[in-house]
């Protein structure tokens, strides 16, 4: 018995072994997916091909690097488009938005290569550029991030409060510990954020924590949270936890679900409820003029009625 129970031990610790190792070497390819498989990394289409009104805008962050970004001009005329710019595209015609999509070093046509630093460096120079433009109500700038975006427009806002106005986060992880944990459940106990209980033994190794949790009880902006239920890649009760942790000292959240959105569909199963519910929030927090006064979560409920 004494020599099964050897290798047992043997066996857990070289997996142990293995997995450390493994999160040591390939942790940015977990994190950062600069080409989606099966893509090229160039832009399979532009707005260019189809008569959007916009800018190739260049960059330099504070390290030096390179980034390439576009800025897309509200049109009427917007037509289908594919991958992100469909998400665009429908955005720009229900909210009446202009639209700045920047790639994160190592992404699309930026140099350089992903890390938390470096992408804090990246967004930070995206903000500043707008808030030095003419051509746009710089009091009324918003930050809309999903997943990894959450994250980085959590702590893009937290930093600037003076410079934006609002942050959307949909479907955002409390922190890369806690999706480690996820990912590689055998480490769960040694790998976490502030929420985990284990000894988080590991944590030391992550080099890009992502730590959205802590970040978000630091933002003092209007935050809506949009939640897709189906969430296939991050739980969303990562959601549920973000929105608690903030509301503790912002009382100007809302939080938004949606019963069959998945990690990168909910803007479409949202349908109209989605949209409005941004809409709404816009309304109230980032107006172009003074609006009536009206109850974002009645509006919502009304909404939720409609829909059954």
């Amino acid at each position: 018995m004494s020599g099964w129970l050897k290798v047992l031990a043997y066996g857990a610790g070289g997996v142990a072994v293995v997995g450390l190792a493994a999160l040591v070497a390939l942790q940015e390819r977990l994190v950062y997916v600069p080409v989606l498989p099966g893509l090229a990394r160039a832009y399979p289409i532009t707005p260019a091909r189809l008569r959007l009104s916009y800018e190739d805008v260049w960059l330099r962050a504070a390290d030096g690097v390179r980034l390439h970004s576009w800025f897309i001009r509200h049109s009427p005329t917007c037509r289908d488009i594919a991958h992100r710019l469909e998400f665009v595209r429908l955005m720009m015609q229900r909210l009446q938005c202009n639209v700045f999509m920047l790639s994160y070093r190592g992404y699309g046509e930026s140099d350089g290569y992903p890390s938390q630093k470096g992408i804090t460096y990246d967004a930070q120079a995206a903000l500043d550029h707008l808030a030095q433009r003419k051509d746009i109500d710089t009091s009324r700038i918003v930050i809309f991030g999903r997943s990894l975006g959450g994250a980085v427009g959590a702590v893009l806002a937290k930093n600037n409060p003076e410079k934006v106005a609002a942050l959307i986060l949909e479907n955002t992880f409390t922190s890369i510990l806690d999706m480690a944990g996820i990912m590689l459940p055998f480490l769960r106990w040694f790998i976490g954020g502030s929420s985990s209980k284990g000894p988080k033994l590991l944590n030391c190794v992550v080099r890009s924590p992502w730590s959205t949790l802590d970040i978000v009880g630091e933002v003092k902006q209007p935050i809506l949270f949009l939640s897709g239920l189906q969430d296939e890649l991050v739980p969303p009760s990562h959601m549920t936890m973000l929105y608690d942790k903030a509301v503790e000292h912002n009382r100007n959240c809302r939080f938004v679900d949606f019963p069959s959105g998945m990690h990168m569909d909910t803007w479409m199963s949202g349908g109209d409820r989605y949209w409005r519910a941004i809409q709404l929030f816009l309304d109230q927090y980032a107006p172009e003029v003074q609006s009536r006064d009206a109850s974002f979560k009645s509006e919502i409920a009304e909404d939720d009625e409609a829909a059954d």
